[in-house]
Order: structure tokens, then C-alpha cells, then sequence
């Protein structure tokens, strides 16, 4: 099932996307259902072509736990050693956007960066001090995600919160897919100035992660709670590199879909 949260001409829904995604946004509907998508899913009855909506983020998390360096030659890449636990760190949740919204190039910073990863979204009842099982019963579904990083900024502070933390920092979407296998999904990020040019920048498998999905989300949840909507960032495959004013960059995972989003200056 794919969940995504849409404005609408009455207003914002949750709905279920139906329809292939490989025939194009027009091949594809939306059904509302009542209320949020964590409990037992009721349509109310209304339902919009995907084409007349706008797709915003999927979910608006309390908080983005982000965990680095799970990636052996992405940690490589920076002359990094693999961390032998989870390395972590958050977003703010007035970093995240969703799909066709802009990311904003910060005038504190000279090299934004993009990094493709897959993100868990976290379901009811949460997760507090979980074992492997309980952390796999945690997750609600998988969507895309951008952790944009100011490698400069990331560098000189020493800690990562002003690098990672900016507005429009966390591009998460197009939808929530549940019942997903995430073992061996391709993570695939690609930049251009038109989509007849876009070139291939990061290209990995999430079965070259240090640690797995279950594994982040119980070792998180030994730390902080997580709530429902929360969502966890899984890590990058090698490849990062600097996104400049012009460049739109789109994120693209098996099973799930495309995040796409411009890049653009601070007004």
C-alpha cells in the first residue's frame, strides 16, 4: 500500500495511491481515508487523479533521526572510518519538505551536498527500548529521502546540527509504502538541469548497510523514544556531491518511487 498526504481543493488528506507508478503520475488516482493512516484504513468516499493533487510530505515527524556513515565507501569517500555502533544524529522537523519543493541554498554555506537514503517511518504504538522483533513491528513503511549537508559547515563545527539543520534540509516522499522487503532495494540519486540531462551521481543497495533496518530502529530506540510518524534516515551510499542554484536532484528506490526537488537560493 502507498500513503501519501495531499492538499486538495477542501483541503489536506491522507490517501492511498492507486494504480502503477511506472504509468506515469496521469495512470495513477488517490482515495482519501478518514483520519490518519496508523490505525484501521476507512475511504471516505472521495477520490482525486493524482495530477489534481499536490503531494506533500507523507508525514510530519516529530523528530528525523539520522544515522551516518552506514555506508562503508560512503564513509571512505570522506576518509572515515565505519563506526562499529550506529553513529546518530537529527534534523529538526522544520527541515523536512516534500516532493516539488524547493531546497534552499544557505548563504552561511559553499557546499550543499545531496544524500539519497531510504527512510523508515515509524507506526503505532511507537518504539521504547525494542528488540529486533518489536523494532520490525514498529515500522509503519519506507519512503525516499534527501539529508541534505553543508560538508563545509559539517566540517568546521565539529558537530553536525547547523550542517544538517537547515529549512528545506530534509526532502521526504512521494508516499509511505508499506510491506515492503528493504533487504536489497537499489538507492539510486540523480542531478540536472532538465530531465533530459540527469546524471547518475549516487548508485548503491541497501543490503550494503553496516547495520539494517531493524537493527537502527531498535539501537534508536534504546536511546529516545520513537513515536508514531517518526522518522528514521538509514544512511548514504557513496557519491555525494555539491548541488548548486538550477540543479533539480531526485531521489529514486525500488519498490517505493521518486523524490524530485529544485534547488534554489535563499530569497
Amino acid at each position: 500500500m502507498r500513503i501519501a498526504r495531499f492538499a486538495h481543493a477542501k483541503g489536506m488528506s491522507f490517501g492511498v495511491v492507486e494504480g502503477e507508478p511506472e504509468a506515469g503520475p496521469q495512470g495513477l488516482t488517490i482515495a482519501e481515508i478518514e483520519g490518519h493512516p496508523f490505525g484501521q484504513i476507512q475511504f471516505s468516499g472521495a477520490r482525486w487523479a493524482l495530477s489534481d493533487v499536490r503531494l506533500l510530505s507523507p508525514i510530519l515527524p516529530s523528530k528525523v533521526v539520522c544515522v551516518g556513515r552506514n555506508y562503508a565507501e560512503h564513509a571512505a569517500e570522506h576518509g572515515s572510518e565505519v563506526p562499529k555502533e550506529p553513529l546518530l544524529f537529527l534534523k529538526p522537523s522544520t527541515s523536512v519538505i516534500g516532493p516539488r519543493d524547493a531546497i534552499r541554498l544557505p548563504i552561511f554555506s559553499k557546499q550543499v551536498e545531496h544524500e539519497a537514503e531510504l527512510a523508515v517511518v515509524i507506526g503505532a504504538p511507537g518504539a521504547r527500548r525494542a528488540d529486533r522483533a518489536a523494532a520490525e513491528r514498529a515500522i509503519f513503511g519506507y519512503t525516499c529521502a534527501n539529508d541534505v549537508t553543508a560538508r563545509d559547515l559539517q566540517r568546521s563545527d565539529g558537530q553536525w546540527t547547523r550542517a544538517k539543520g537547515f529549512d528545506s534540509f530534509c526532502p521526504i516522499g512521494p508516499w509511505i509504502t508499506t510491506g515492503l522487503d528493504v533487504s536489497d532495494l537499489e538507492v539510486r540519486c540523480e542531478v540536472g538541469r532538465n530531465p533530459e540531462e540527469m546524471e547518475v551521481r549516487q548508485l548503491g543497495r541497501t543490503k550494503d548497510m553496516v547495520f539494517d533496518v531493524p537493527a537502527l530502529v531498535s539501537y534508536i530506540s534504546h536511546v529516545m523514544t520513537l513515536l508514531p510518524g517518526d522518522v528514521v534516515l538509514t544512511g548514504t551510499p557513496a557519491g555525494v556531491s555539491p548541488l548548486t542554484d538550477g540543479d533539480t536532484v531526485t531521489v529514486r528506490i525500488e519498490g517505493i518511487g521518486e523524490l524530485t526537488n529544485p534547488v534554489v537560493p535563499v530569497a
